[in-house]
């Protein structure tokens, strides 16, 4: 199927964490590690990682994501009072490096390129990260671009960072969708103009921000007929 030269969207643009790639299996490892707590440690980890990023580019202190990652476990598991070994640390940073994708995703991936829509990964992830998830997951030819944050030394949501998608593409933001299961990525991509689409999976409320992503839906899947209603 071919892309319909109406459609408004001329490429898309998705978040990889917890977007493409499945941040909560992490559970099931930390489950092991730390039994009746992993589920905790996990939760407090994402978070904590997310507040590192926006604390560290409002202050202009830049680390890795890899880094803020790790800096974010360490906090996590001293916090719930866990004896992580560094063995232990080690094992949970590799997994989060080789996340799997939820199980719609790459079919949906690969019917958008049948579409001819070109793709690209746009994340807080360092380049080798990502690199290493693509390839893990054999997702590599999927993608046109795959964008960084390492690249401008910031995080989302700074608007240097949704930037490098346009500068990518070649296209004004409101031709490119930006896909993200983060409430507030979306929200500041639409912000920053993208067309935006939220994959909602746990039927999270809105976020209080005077401003909705254009989209939404529980699957990526959803994106596919939300592209055909833009098209009809």
């Amino acid at each position: 199927m071919m892309q319909n030269p109406a459609t408004p969207i001329k490429a898309i643009a998705f978040d990889a964490y917890a977007t493409l790639f499945d941040v909560f299996c992490m559970d099931t490892l930390a489950e092991e590690y730390f039994p009746d707590q992993g589920k905790q440690l996990t939760a407090l980890w994402r978070q904590k990682q997310i507040e590192y990023t926006r604390i560290r580019t409002l202050s202009g202190q830049f680390k890795t994501f890899w880094e803020v990652t790790r800096d974010a476990l360490i906090f996590a598991a001293r916090k719930l009072e866990l004896p992580m070994s560094d063995m232990q640390r080690q094992h949970l940073m590799n997994q989060y490096a080789c996340l799997r994708p939820f199980p719609e995703n790459r079919e949906t991936l690969e019917t958008l390129v049948r579409m001819d829509i070109p793709l690209a990964i746009l994340s807080n992830g360092t380049a080798p990260m990502l690199d290493i998830a693509v390839k893990y997951n054999d997702m590599k030819g999927l993608f046109t671009h795959i964008l960084s944050a390492d690249a401008v030394h910031k995080f989302k949501t700074s608007p240097e960072v949704y930037q490098l998608a346009v500068d990518a593409f070649g296209l004004p933001a409101e031709q490119i969708l930006f896909v993200s299961s983060n409430a507030w990525d979306a929200c500041a991509a639409t912000w920053f103009g993208f067309h935006t689409f939220w994959v909602n999976r746990t039927d999270q409320p809105a976020e209080e921000l005077d401003i909705v992503p254009q989209g939404s839906g529980r699957k990526l899947s959803d994106l596919l007929p939300y592209l055909q209603g833009l098209s009809a």
